[in-house]
């Protein structure tokens, strides 16, 4: 459960970029119930995806060259430029440079050292995102890496962060991560295990959509075009789950929480 999104450190966006604006919003608006927001003539097709009136996400075209189908998270900053500065002193790459998106904030783009995207947002006029936690909402974020540690350590130092590791068996662990430590966690980071590396997984961070009914949601999904990754399975302590990729290739997964 996002409890962090205030502070910051913590997930406060989430934009999918993808090669057709019109037909993501048919998938998502068939699953979630979303409906589209314009951020105006000057945005370039950009706008927001809101679910009974408040924002839940933004979609927009792809513009970086090479580019495919994604979620990006974004995490609160009160400055873009310094932690520029610490995404380079920690060895990530800036994508694109702190830049004004009109009167709503700063954002800045970075990849982690392990090769995972992110973002960051200095909120002006736009906070962030209006409803977490709720069905058709995000409610968790994950990042499959390729060194564990290597981003735990990268995220503590930049976005100031604290982890606290939890083992699931067979030498796999766990981490929740946020800027409280699992008191204000947002997501988790888990290391790839060599089998996915043979396979050829990279870093990625995807997000979760709460649903009310996870397997309603995983035939839903596959009917309006979803390749499932992960069919619906209950995770201990945290609920049921599934993982998909979008009719365009962006990963995502829905969760009924177990606390619901």
């Amino acid at each position: 459960m996002l409890t962090s999104t205030q502070l910051p450190g913590g997930l406060n966006r989430l934009d999918l970029g993808t090669p057709d604006v019109a037909a993501a919003l048919a998938f998502y608006g068939g699953l979630f119930g979303w409906e589209f927001a314009s951020a105006g003539p000057a945005a370039g097709g950009y706008g927001f995806l809101r679910k009974d009136g408040r924002t839940v996400a933004a979609v927009g075209p792809l513009t970086e060259e090479g580019a495919g189908s994604a979620w990006t998270v974004y995490f609160r900053t009160t400055d873009a430029d310094a932690t520029t500065r610490a995404v380079e002193a920690a060895g990530g790459v800036v994508r694109f440079p702190p830049a004004e998106v009109l009167a709503a904030g700063r954002t800045a783009g970075f990849t982690d050292p392990t090769g995972a995207e992110f973002a960051v947002w200095e909120p002006r006029d736009t906070d962030g995102l209006d409803l977490v936690d709720e069905p058709g909402s995000v409610s968790w974020i994950e990042l499959y890496t390729t060194d564990g540690p290597a981003a735990t350590a990268f995220y503590g130092g930049v976005l100031g962060w604290e982890g606290e590791d939890r083992p699931m068996g067979g030498g796999v662990v766990y981490t929740l991560v946020g800027p409280g430590g699992a008191g204000a966690a947002h997501g988790g980071i888990l290391q790839l295990q060599q089998v996915h590396l043979d396979a050829g997984s990279t870093s990625e961070w995807h997000p979760y959509f709460e649903v009310a009914d996870c397997d309603a949601a995983l035939v839903r999904a596959r009917e309006l075009g979803a390749t499932v990754i992960i069919p619906a399975m209950d995770a201990a302590g945290v609920g049921r789950l599934a993982m998909f990729l979008d009719p365009f290739g962006a990963p995502f997964a829905v969760l009924r929480s177990a606390d619901r």
